[in-house]
């Protein structure tokens, strides 16, 4: 491991001033289960760590009639015993039941689960985030892309957004708010992800100084959410497909939807032709089926990953299908 600065600030301002104003000059600190893998694996090098983990104000949950106040440093393990999760957000505590091993749930954050980095393997093999030979040909197209993406997948990257709790949180509406040197900035959850282009962007709308500092999820209302994942084993392992639904019903017919898939493209995917194929059904197992073919419709697979097409669909349909009988129990 390369030499490094370390800092511990006691307030968000302290911690933005700590942060570089280009990437690699500094990185964030929170749980650490991520970055410190990437730094031991000389993945990421940074000059400065810059541990957050004594910001009180950024950690805890808190309910008010405007909806949730998740602080970025709330532990993944802590979210889904918390009594408002459970009444009013049980497919989040359904999801987050499912993020990781007891041991990594325990010491990952919530902030840290947002903004952590691909898990594509040549990215952590130190081939960069948009991975090229010599010759400057792309190494995932026609390399080993088991893995990766079938959407959003036409530009250099082909990486899956590694998260599993974002397609609920957007299934849900949450925004997100970040700190950086001119105040307080927030955006829906689902703005905060983007395709990069180039290796100098990153995967997250985030400068290089600001910091996570809260997730805000809306009163729930009248919206049902589930939540749906599909591994190769039981035991932990990451998924080869998430679908998170949410939807608000007139009646027994659907008046809005949110349909959200990840691990399927470089962002959690969200699917406007699956929710407006479910706009006005009474969802039927075949109205299902038909919002999740569409919500497939543009994948365009890899060498050896079109079995993740049929993967997506089926866990499409069946969240679809959960949420209509009343979301997660």
């Amino acid at each position: 491991m390369r030499p490094f600065e370390y800092a511990s600030p006691t307030t968000k301002e302290q911690a933005v001033g700590l942060l570089g104003t280009a990437w690699g000059q500094a990185e964030i600190l929170a749980g650490g289960t991520d970055l410190l893998a990437l730094m031991k694996d000389d993945i990421v090098h940074p000059k400065r760590l810059v541990n957050i983990k004594q910001i009180a104000e950024i950690r805890g949950i808190t309910a008010s009639p405007q909806g949730l106040r998740i602080g970025t440093l709330t532990t993944l393990g802590e979210l889904p015993d918390n009594v408002n999760v459970i009444k009013d957000y049980p497919a989040l505590a359904d999801a987050l039941n499912d993020a990781a091993s007891p041991q990594i749930r325990n010491m990952a954050t919530v902030g840290g689960n947002l903004c952590q980095r691909p898990r594509c393997w040549y990215f952590r093999g130190g081939f960069g985030l948009l991975p090229k030979d010599e010759s400057g040909k792309e190494l995932v197209a026609g390399g080993e892309n088991r893995y990766h993406a079938i959407l959003g997948n036409s530009g250099p990257a082909k990486f899956v957004s590694p998260s599993t709790i974002v397609p609920v949180l957007i299934a849900y509406g949450a925004s997100i708010r970040l700190v950086g040197p001119k105040g307080l900035r927030e955006l829906p959850l689902e703005r905060f992800y983007v395709i990069p282009r180039t290796e100098i962007e990153r995967e997250h709308d985030l400068k290089p100084n600001e910091i996570v500092a809260e997730v805000i999820l809306p009163p729930p209302g009248e919206l049902k959410v589930a939540h749906y994942e599909i591994r190769q084993k039981q035991a932990f392992d990451w998924p080869l497909a998430v679908a998170a639904v949410g939807l608000i019903m007139n009646g027994s017919s659907v008046q809005s939807a949110r349909v959200v898939i990840g691990y399927v493209a470089p962002i959690p995917w969200r699917s406007s032709e699956a929710e407006q194929a479910l706009t006005g059904k009474n969802i039927s197992e075949d109205d299902a089926k038909t919002a999740a073919d569409a919500a497939l419709q543009k994948a365009t697979p890899l060498s050896h990953n079109a079995y993740k097409v049929q993967l997506a669909k089926v866990a499409v349909k069946r969240a679809i299908m959960k949420a209509a009988s009343g979301g997660a129990a």
